[in-house]
């Protein structure tokens, strides 16, 4: 019960994180809940929010359609490598899951921080699509979060803002799907874990609606780069924790 407690706030704080910025519920909640549990237990109870909250955000969009044709072999890259990477997490590699997990966050964060905004030359999208959806699909089912390298790619296009925002929800939702998959095929997807991640939904869309409600009385720029520093130092705690 402590630990389910634990886990409520984690995803009230997730949730706000996304309602504020757009993005961050699965980092967030895995990186958190990965303190107390292991990677895979953290990854499975993210499921169904992640989930559902990608549905809203790729509803929400104007160009669901035209981005997902455009996004159609990252998308394949990130089932293919979630597939190939499968059972990592909770295999006989899954003692490094932990570090795994710290050094992409640190990574992610440092480049959030960084003032590199790189562009995707003209032409290189239809090869770079397919290899950043393999590497995203691979660290995700090594992890639980698929930000990287998904997340600065989708930067990197120049897309404007309304569908950069409904990019990264088509994206998230197939790569929340693909994990889903890999989870269950594992059996770290049972009946009980199921419905943990059910219950989870609810403080992550309470937690959606103050980020959405405290929006507009702060500055999401200067909320970004407390939270981008905030996931540095938790991904440092977890890179080193298992050598303490």
């Amino acid at each position: 019960m402590a630990i389910l407690a634990v886990a409520t706030v984690v995803f009230v704080l997730a949730g706000l994180v996304k309602g504020v910025i757009g993005l961050g519920l699965p980092t967030i909640a895995v990186g958190l809940l990965s303190l107390f549990v292991t990677p895979a237990q953290a990854a499975s109870w993210m499921l169904v929010p992640s989930l559902l909250t990608n549905v809203w955000q790729v509803a929400a969009g104007p160009n669901l359609w035209p981005l997902t044709r455009r996004l159609a072999t990252l998308l394949a890259g990130i089932a293919a490598g979630t597939w190939l990477g499968s059972g990592v997490i909770s295999g006989a590699s899954a003692g490094h899951a932990s570090v795994a997990l710290g050094l992409v966050l640190i990574l992610y964060a440092g480049l959030g921080l960084s003032p590199l905004r790189p562009r995707v030359p003209a032409g290189a999208e239809p090869f770079l699509s397919p290899l950043v959806g393999l590497m995203t699909g691979v660290v995700s089912a090594g992890t639980g979060i698929f930000v990287m390298p998904s997340v600065p790619y989708l930067q990197a296009l120049g897309l404007e803002k309304d569908d950069l925002v409904q990019a990264l929800g088509i994206t998230f939702l197939v790569a929340t799907v693909a994990l889903g998959v890999g989870l269950f095929s594992e059996g770290v997807l049972a009946g009980g874990t199921a419905l943990t991640s059910l219950w989870m939904l609810a403080p992550a869309l309470l937690g959606m609606a103050l980020g959405q409600a405290i929006r507009s009385r702060i500055s999401p720029a200067a909320f970004r780069t407390w939270f981008m520093i905030g996931l540095m130092l938790l991904g440092a705690h977890l890179a080193v924790k298992p050598l303490l």
